[in-house]
């Protein structure tokens, strides 16, 4: 039977492995938008980074974000997170957390590489503070 995840099984959840994040923001016209992420926890932010130019990047300037996260092998999870995103373009805050990002998709070995590839000028970093937290184990029991 399904259950709650707790706070601790939660953050567990999203650091576990390499699952990407799905972002959804929305278009002008309201229609969906969704695209994968690579994504740390920093306190109890989500942390990744897009270009700045990006349909996601554009529309994260607006303040808003809604993630999910799952497990998709049986009996299925997943964390949704709906928050409040702050952007930021300081070359200095995105290079340690563009390199854990890095790090924990790439491999230890490439975290610097990924690191310093990403964090440049036209790129972001976004946070986003979770403002409402659903998360669900066991979905198929």
């Amino acid at each position: 039977m399904a259950r709650s995840m707790t706070t601790e099984e939660t953050r567990a959840f999203l650091e576990r492995g390499t699952r990407t994040a799905k972002l959804a923001t929305t278009m002008r016209d309201g229609q969906p938008h969704v695209m994968p992420v690579w994504f740390v926890l920093d306190g109890d932010d989500i942390v990744f980074m897009t270009g700045a130019d990006t349909v996601k990047g554009r529309h994260l300037r607006h303040d808003r974000g809604l993630l999910v996260v799952d497990d998709e092998r049986p009996p299925y999870a997943f964390v949704h997170v709906r928050g409040r995103a702050r952007v930021s373009e300081d070359l200095e805050e995105m290079v340690p957390l563009s390199t854990r990002i890095g790090g924990r998709y790439m491999g230890a070995d490439r975290a610097e590489e990924f690191g310093r590839r990403n964090a440049v000028p036209g790129e972001l970093l976004v946070r986003v503070t979770p403002e409402r937290v659903i998360a669900q184990l066991d979905v198929a029991d």
